[in-house]
């Protein structure tokens, strides 16, 4: 009877004790399964600033390359995080590999709102100097978005390869290592935060010297477009003479007169009053002062006689 009760469960669909434990165990192993997709662990804590469609984190979390952790939960492996002591260096390797990578997905305009101490971990790192392909930041040095930062923490410790594989997801994610190839480069040739740090700090020196020849190079060529500049003040000065010249010849040719049709109108000539021809109103001026004494030195000379 007992065996006859057993079969017909089992027939009506009945779970029994020993297949709910199998599909519990089967349904953890597929939550497993699905973040093994990738080589390590991928974690973020998303608080939700970034526009869902160009959200390089969210797209990572459709795609099950990562798990969004709560607030108040702690990851053990590399968390880039601004909170970090240190750079990230090549001597996380055994970490990342062992434990993986988390960023932290929010918008750098808003970080103050951001509780750090109730998210990141034991290893909470900085990143270097490192310049953005993000088709938002695209050439700006720091403003790398979630899937650059973890790509930028494989590279250094080695695991370019990592790096290829999560960016090759994004239309413009294998220019980030591209453009970043010989700084990478050099930061792989360290071995802690602190020989990282130094080569950071050469590579700004060197970018700030380039600045500077870059800018007395400009200048020198603003010299020598130019010309020689003492000979320019001295056309200024010949402009100048020659702009006086035609005022003057302007003034001259204003006292002739034309008529509707352009003709030249000849002026009659004035007499002054000794019938002679004025040649122009400054002399006509100069006699009238002359005519205005003479009546005073007739006066003098009838006095005389």
């Amino acid at each position: 009877m007992a065996k006859g009760k057993n079969k017909d469960a089992e027939s009506r669909g009945k779970p029994v004790k020993h297949a709910g434990k199998h599909s519990r165990r089967t349904e953890t192993k597929q939550y497993t399964a699905k973040n093994d997709k990738f080589h390590t662990k991928l974690a973020m804590w998303d608080f939700d600033h970034c526009d869902p469609k160009r959200c390089s984190g969210k797209k990572l979390e459709r795609l099950g390359l990562i798990k969004n952790m709560r607030v108040g939960q702690k990851f053990q492996g590399i968390v880039v995080s601004p909170n970090g002591q240190g750079v990230v260096c090549p001597n996380d390797l055994e970490v990342v590999e062992q434990n993986g990578v988390a960023v932290v997905e929010c918008s750098w305009a808003r970080l103050d709102e951001i509780p750090f101490n109730k998210i990141g971990g034991k290893h909470e790192r900085l990143l270097p100097y490192l310049v953005a392909a993000n088709q938002v930041n695209y050439g700006r040095p720091w403003k790398l978005n979630c899937v650059e930062a973890i790509a930028a923490c494989l590279a250094i410790v080695g695991h370019v390869d990592w790096a290829e594989d999560l960016l090759s997801n994004f239309s413009w994610g294998l220019a980030f290592l591209e453009i970043n190839k010989e700084l990478l480069e050099l930061y792989q040739q360290c071995t802690d935060s602190a020989s990282v740090k130094k080569v950071e700090e050469e590579w700004l020196e060197k970018l700030q010297e380039e600045v500077r020849q870059r800018k007395m190079h400009n200048k020198d060529e603003d010299i020598w477009e130019m010309g020689n500049v003492n000979r320019r003040y001295s056309s200024d000065d010949d402009d100048e003479e020659e702009e006086e010249e035609e005022e003057e010849e302007d003034g001259e040719n204003s006292e002739v007169q034309y008529d509707s049709l352009g003709n030249i109108i000849e002026r009659e000539p004035k007499y002054d009053s000794l019938g002679n021809i004025i040649v122009n109103e400054s002399e006509e001026e100069e006699e009238e002062e002359e005519d205005q004494v003479l009546p005073e030195s007739l006066e003098g000379l009838q006095i005389a006689q």
